[in-house]
């Protein structure tokens, strides 16, 4: 007797607009993890206090983003005018210290430009969505993933981090091993004097390139 298998295209698909049915606004996400952080808790399968602590440090750190955050008019010009309908789905957890600089990004983007959706739902939530989008072999976020809206073709991805806090990392790990404390501090004053740029810069290429 033989049984049919689902079409993995067609899984993928499946997989992508249940996500995206589930899915939160930014508004809502950043309520979520306000909520949170009130409360010293935390998004995930894991539960600890420096998981909380670090939920609790990304709502201030994003709630500065929100409001320092600018795009210069020489993007805007560049990215206004397109047609094409493009959502961007991001998985992440409260606690992540990449996604609290780079996500106000994204929002700013999809606030600028009315056929940029932006929709975020949680990474241990969605486990199979994001074994498909794994970074070396691991659960990285934030990840986000680009597709066209009217049929959820993916387009491209991106994240965990820009290109040049990428190189940083990189580089950290082949002298060290692993991230210390120390760095992963080290990588947010990075990302402060730097005001968003880096990834900034990723964001609107992955949008050119679509």
């Amino acid at each position: 007797m033989h049984t049919l298998t689902e079409n993995p295209v067609k899984s993928i698909s499946k997989m992508i607009q249940n996500a995206i049915s589930k899915a939160m606004t930014y508004a809502e996400y950043r309520g979520l993890v306000a909520e949170l952080a009130a409360i010293n808790s935390s998004t995930g399968n894991e539960q600890t206090e420096a998981l909380a602590n670090y939920t609790q440090l990304n709502d201030r750190r994003m709630r500065r983003w929100d409001k320092t955050l600018k795009i210069s008019e020489a993007i805007e010009g560049k990215l206004k005018g397109s047609d094409k309908r493009t959502t961007w789905l991001v998985l992440t957890e409260s606690w992540c210290g990449d996604a609290s600089p780079s996500l106000p990004v994204m929002n700013k983007l999809a606030e600028l430009l009315p056929n940029l959706d932006l929709k975020i739902v949680l990474r241990d939530e969605n486990p199979e969505l994001m074994d498909l989008f794994l970074t070396n072999g691991a659960r990285s976020i934030p990840k986000l993933i680009a597709l066209e809206s009217d049929t959820n073709k993916v387009l491209g991805e991106w994240g965990p981090r820009s290109t040049l806090a990428t190189k940083m990392v990189e580089n950290y790990k082949a002298q060290h091993g692993k991230l210390s404390p120390e760095f992963k501090q080290e990588l947010q004053v990075w990302y402060n004097k730097d005001k968003g740029q880096d990834i900034l810069a990723d964001l609107v290429k992955l949008l050119t390139l679509e």
